[in-house]
């Protein structure tokens, strides 16, 4: 059989890790990275963080087993803030493993461009794709077509290419909320990952060095446009009051973006398939947004590895739909589930009650710990 290629358009974490994974089989890859800038990346520092077993797929598939650019995490602290008072009402621990690794985008980034610079079978072509023909399979570049048995759009959540695949199907919700994100440098000791649910909104502080966490703090827009002038000064503030008696070295500066809710309910059309942001777009505040992803990219793997096994060509095959019933109902349930816990910890009169009571109690069901435990590290579909 003719050796198949797939095209993978985007140079996010998405696309640079599908394009390795995928490249391990007998398939030639051409990545698309568009002509984007490296002072971009550099200037990037925000920080993802993943479960044990998505790590464990990226150390199999991707070779970062000797790389030091994930931090471990044995212990998660939840708290919560009523009326001022900060309550500490769930821990998880594992004495034995990891409960999840905690990566700087930047330097993962990096990490997956070296690989893919030494893969012979992936072809790195810097161009800006502008135009993708889904009948016939290809695209269009410098008026030129090339034709592929696979094309992977993996270019963020707002690209004009996804229009003719996704044609307006999908979960919308824009919670007029911003992430701000920042790095702070110290010299105390601090690695447990915390997660607080705050009147303004849920703060998560991030270890990934001994002396280095992340902050992501999610404010509703009106907060954030009020104090957009002072809001490195207040977030500092915010920090030594929840750690208390902490001293901040420095706080690097704060980026931020805005946070919506997109899950999409078509994934693909004809051979061509959405992957990453394009496809779910979550709230930063459960962390599980490139879980998600990298759990898309093993099902793909597995059923293409399948195909190839069987002698299938990839093209105008099954394959497509395969990954979309299986991955569709995860996508979609762990995307509402994390927008129902966002509703849940939003100060609410109604809620206020139940709250309070069910997390003062909620540490004595252990069963419900587990089940959230396993979601988390391994999602629905385990």
């Amino acid at each position: 059989m003719k050796l198949q290629k797939i095209c993978i358009i985007g140079n996010g974490l998405a696309g640079l890790s599908a394009a390795l994974v995928l490249s391990l089989e007998n398939i030639k890859v051409d990545l698309y990275t568009g002509n984007y800038k490296k002072t971009k990346i550099e200037k990037d520092e925000s920080t993802t963080a993943i479960s044990e077993s998505s790590y464990q797929f990226i150390k199999k598939k991707l070779n970062t087993k000797n790389s030091n650019i994930f931090w471990p995490c044995k212990e998660i602290q939840l708290f919560y803030e009523d009326k001022k008072i900060i309550s500490n009402f769930l821990n998880f621990e594992e004495k034995n493993k990891n409960l999840m690794y905690i990566f700087k985008n930047k330097e993962l980034k990096k990490n997956l461009n070296k690989k893919i610079k030494k893969k012979k079978n992936i072809k790195l072509i810097k161009k800006n794709v502008t135009n993708v023909d889904y009948m016939n399979s290809s695209i269009l570049l410098n008026k030129k077509k090339f034709f592929y048995d696979l094309i992977i759009l993996s270019i963020g959540s707002h690209s004009k290419l996804y229009n003719n695949i996704t044609l307006g199907r999908s979960i919308e919700k824009n919670y007029k909320e911003m992430s701000l994100t920042t790095t702070v440098s110290h010299n105390c000791k601090i690695n447990k990952t915390s997660q607080f649910f705050l009147k303004e909104g849920p703060l998560a502080i991030l270890p990934f060095d001994k002396n280095t966490f992340s902050v992501v703090w999610s404010v509703s827009n009106i907060f954030f446009q009020k104090n957009k002038k002072l809001i490195k000064k207040i977030l500092s503030e915010k920090i030594k009051e929840l750690l208390k008696n902490f001293k901040i070295k420095n706080i690097r500066d704060i980026q931020s973006y805005p946070i919506n809710l997109s899950l999409k309910t078509k994934y693909f059309k004809k051979n061509v398939l959405i992957l990453g942001d394009g496809l779910h777009a979550v709230h930063p505040m459960a962390g599980q947004g490139f879980n998600l992803v990298l759990r898309d990219i093993k099902k793909l793997n597995d059923l293409m590895v399948k195909a190839i096994n069987l002698g299938l060509s990839l093209k105008n095959s099954f394959l497509l739909k395969d990954f979309y019933e299986a991955r569709k109902p995860e996508n979609i349930i762990l995307g509402l589930g994390i927008d129902l816990t966002n509703i849940f910890f939003k100060n609410n009169k109604y809620f206020h009650p139940i709250k309070k009571i069910l997390l003062s109690n909620i540490s004595k069901f252990k069963f419900i710990k587990k089940i959230s435990q396993i979601i988390s590290n391994k999602g629905i579909a385990t």
